[in-house]
């Protein structure tokens, strides 16, 4: 039975621009030499056996032990990087696997030589696209862990968006699914201004929720009346608005009590003895005259 070759390295380039890397420097600054040597030495790991290296929940403590290093700071240079993607964050979410696109396009460098005679098989977790990929190593999609475990991620956050944006039909009936929560005491006026915002996502608006609470301050400051308040809601949901506007009619903008019975800066009297003052003035201004 023939030997599998080895894919692993006995060696790696490390660039002379290394400690120039803004984030090496931050990994320095917050970690100091043992953030440098834990990068380092995952390096070794993973360029020793090929491109990436699988871990268990026992990798922290061994990394500890061989580090001499507190194993609640080796988590979190562990995660310091991965945020900031020297390490595939994702793919480490996943699959417990460290490597990078970095990593990947160093690995091709170095197998260049004895891979360009015999062809490197990559069975997993493989994340440089296919033009930055060298023909020299021969990518299977149905043995890709990473490149399927990506497809599906996209594909859950597309199925997810599409249940948070889109309505459902059944038997007829609508049924919406915009964001939940109580905007308004009154139901009635609350499950309006539900739909509203409903409708407005189906049509590939994503509201935020800062552009919810002004839409539900302007539509407060339109009127007292509640039921004036859900028809401007449903006109607005109707006619696919994006805003609010009075109904015909009606003066947009609340009045207080003083305003209403103010007319010209001058109280508003009953129309009758308003009418019955005028007849009098009439009727001086007559008797002057004759």
């Amino acid at each position: 039975m023939a030997r599998r070759r080895q894919e692993g390295n006995l060696f790696f380039r490390l660039d002379v621009d290394f400690f120039s890397d803004k984030k090496i420097k931050i990994l320095k600054a917050r970690y100091g030499t043992d953030g440098i040597t834990l990068y380092l030495y995952l390096l070794c790991e993973i360029y020793k056996t090929g491109y990436y290296l699988k871990v268990d929940e026992d990798f922290e403590f061994i990394i500890s032990d061989d580090l001499n290093m507190d194993c609640n700071k080796v988590k979190q240079v562990l995660n310091f990087l991965l945020e900031r993607s020297l390490f595939d964050n994702k793919l480490f979410q996943s699959d417990k696997v460290l490597t990078s696109a970095g990593i990947q396009r160093r690995y091709q460098g170095m197998v260049k030589a004895r891979a360009i005679k015999t062809p490197i098989q990559v069975e997993g977790f493989w994340l440089l696209p296919e033009d930055e990929t060298e023909p020299f190593i021969k990518v299977n999609p149905s043995l890709n862990n990473s490149e399927n475990n990506h497809d599906n991620s996209r594909k859950n956050d597309d199925n997810s968006e599409k249940k948070e944006t889109k309505g459902k039909k059944r038997k007829g009936e609508y049924i919406y699914t915009a964001p939940p929560g109580k905007y308004f005491d009154d139901p009635s006026l609350n499950d309006a201004f539900v739909l509203y915002l409903n409708v407005r996502q189906n049509n590939g608006e994503q509201l935020q929720q800062e552009q919810i609470s002004l839409l539900r301050e302007e539509l407060l400051s339109m009127s007292d009346n509640t039921e004036e308040l859900i028809a401007m809601v449903k006109k607005s949901t109707m006619k696919g608005w994006k805003g609010f506007f009075p109904l015909k009619n009606q003066k947009k903008g609340r009045q207080s009590v003083s305003d209403k019975n103010r007319f010209s800066n001058f109280p508003q009297r009953d129309n009758q003895e308003l009418i019955r003052q005028l007849e009098a003035m009439e009727g001086k201004a007559y008797e002057q005259n004759a």
